[in-house]
């Protein structure tokens, strides 16, 4: 019987796992508090994150989860500094309007910043990808220039089917990593840039300019450790698709011209023969903030150092008190984005609490800060891991749920890039759905923070044609409030999905591991 004892308990623990319900009713208490207008928007360093993390300390303790920080407690504080700044932006005798025709912050935490006499130049879709033998750079000086980039990957059409883009380069209708607004920041940054631009087109980046503007418009935050941020120039901005074409025509430049030309492996960085001016004044504060975080420990004496964490954001856009209408219409709920995330990481702690035994590696829950302030609490997390980060073979993140039913497909974001797609397959096969990739997102969340640190991972995105409607009418808008047709259905169904691909790989002698050709492959 002794013999047998172990293997049984293990089989009664699967068989559990399998059958957990997510409480769907539950799951809209969660989302209608953190979303409620008492909540404030959930900005960092306001009373709306006090109510936040005490929410979430109160809902950890019901549950029964340890602290997960080591000193025994719920918080991992997140010391942060808030930018608020104020720019003039012109080129030759034209001045553009902030807010209306661009937005430009800096991280740096400097009562001014200014660019002066800074070369305009076109680097077309600014990649670097010598996988596809594709270089916009051309090995150009740019140090102290302002770059003028296009968002997406290069729109190759397919050579066989011109309507369709090639699958062969850059993923066809995938957005791969060099087309992410991170990533041409990014690349500025190291080629010593003093600026860089982007052309917002709204069907190229996935979203309306009002999303842009209510993103970067307002205070912008950064980790308070002294050092210049190395993913951003130090001035960072988007420029309005009007104005961008009126900016080439100063130059003499047709900006539909040049966009095709930009789509040769050819294409060389055209100065634009103007000079950019920008002086940005800011207002710098401290900002206190956290991260939440609580813990299972894992039940094996051995395989319990190891670590799977679930993330979700807490965090979302606050006030803006200058919008018209009453406080609930200058309220951003972030019903969707993402109190629906946070419920979901409370619904998983609760259905593993609920397991007749603990699975053999330890169960993170990391509620993060400042993923709208550009992943600043995940960030924070990877540069202070409290668990290290060798020993963490695996990172779920949850940002945005599917609130609009049960869907046939599971669309998984980064799919191909590491084994744990295998855990998601077999959920999936097993809830009778498919799964397929997303051609979004998987560049702008807490996931990327860990795959930069070369921790695979797991990321979601919800049904396509709903999805779609939601990023043009309510995503980073007062309008992302919890609606009354919902159907929670779908997020039950991928809540569990989720549960059950980080149990299979707590109790897997086997970790997830980077696919050949991943660009997180350590």
């Amino acid at each position: 019987m002794k013999l047998l004892l172990p293997s049984a308990l293990l089989a009664c623990a699967a068989h559990a796992a399998a059958s957990q319900p997510v409480d769907g009713a539950a799951l809209l208490e969660h989302i209608g508090t953190l979303a409620s207008d008492e909540f404030e928007g959930r900005a960092p360093a306001t009373r709306g994150e006090q109510l936040t993390i005490d929410y979430l300390q109160q809902q950890f303790r019901k549950l029964g989860l340890e602290p997960g920080n080591p000193d025994g407690t719920y918080m991992q504080a997140v010391p942060m500094v808030g930018i608020s700044s104020h720019p003039t932006l012109a080129y030759g005798a034209t001045q553009l309007k902030f807010g209306d025709d661009y937005v430009a912050w800096t991280t740096r935490a400097t009562p001014t910043v200014e660019v002066s006499n800074s070369e305009l130049v076109f680097v077309g879709y600014g990649v670097r990808a010598p996988e596809f033998k594709w270089d916009d750079y051309k090995d150009t000086d740019l140090k102290g220039k302002t770059l003028v980039m296009l968002i997406n990957d290069p729109q190759l059409p397919d050579p066989k089917r011109p309507r369709q883009l090639d699958p062969q380069v850059f993923g066809g209708n995938a957005v791969t990593w060099y087309g992410r607004w991170n990533y041409k920041f990014e690349m500025a940054a190291k080629l010593g840039a003093a600026a860089a631009l982007i052309v917002h087109e709204p069907k190229a980046a996935g979203h309306p300019y009002e999303a842009v503007l209510n993103s970067w418009g307002r205070e912008n935050f950064a980790l308070q450790d002294g050092k210049a941020d190395p993913y951003l120039p130090p001035v960072a901005g988007w420029l309005q698709q009007e104005r961008a074409g009126e900016l080439f025509e100063a130059a003499g430049l047709d900006f539909k011209e040049l966009k095709q030309r930009a789509l040769s492996r050819d294409f060389k960085p055209v100065p634009l023969g103007l000079k950019l001016n920008v002086n940005m004044l800011n207002a710098v504060r401290d900002v206190a903030s956290h991260n939440v975080v609580a813990r299972i420990p894992g039940s094996d004496p051995v395989l319990k150092n190891e670590v799977i964490i679930y993330t979700a954001h807490w965090d979302h856009f606050g006030i803006d008190e200058n919008l018209p209408g009453p406080r609930t219409q200058q309220i951003f709920h972030g019903a969707v984005d993402n109190a629906s995330g946070v419920a979901a990481l409370l619904q998983i702690a609760r259905a593993y609490k609920a397991l007749p035994a603990a699975p053999k590696r330890s169960i993170l829950f990391l509620a993060t800060t400042a993923e709208e302030r550009g992943m600043q609490g995940a960030q924070y997390y990877l540069r202070h891991p409290l668990y290290p980060i060798g020993k963490t073979i695996l990172n779920i993140n949850i940002d945005g749920l599917n609130m609009w039913g049960r869907s046939r497909d599971v669309e998984l974001s980064g799919m191909g890039k590491s084994t744990a797609d295998d855990l998601v397959a077999a959920q999936a096969a097993k809830q009778g759905r498919v799964l397929k990739p997303s051609y979004d997102s998987y560049y702008r969340g807490d996931q990327l923070e860990f795959a930069r640190a070369g921790v695979p991972t797991i990321y979601l995105r919800g049904s396509t044609g709903k999805l779609l409607s939601y990023m043009a009418h309510q995503y980073h808008t007062v309008n992302d409030v919890v609606q009354a047709s919902w159907n929670t259905s779908g997020a039950v169904e991928d809540i569990n999905l989720l549960f059950q691909a980080g149990y299979q790989a707590a109790q897997s002698k086997d970790h997830p591991k980077w696919k050949a050709g991943a660009e997180f492959q350590r």
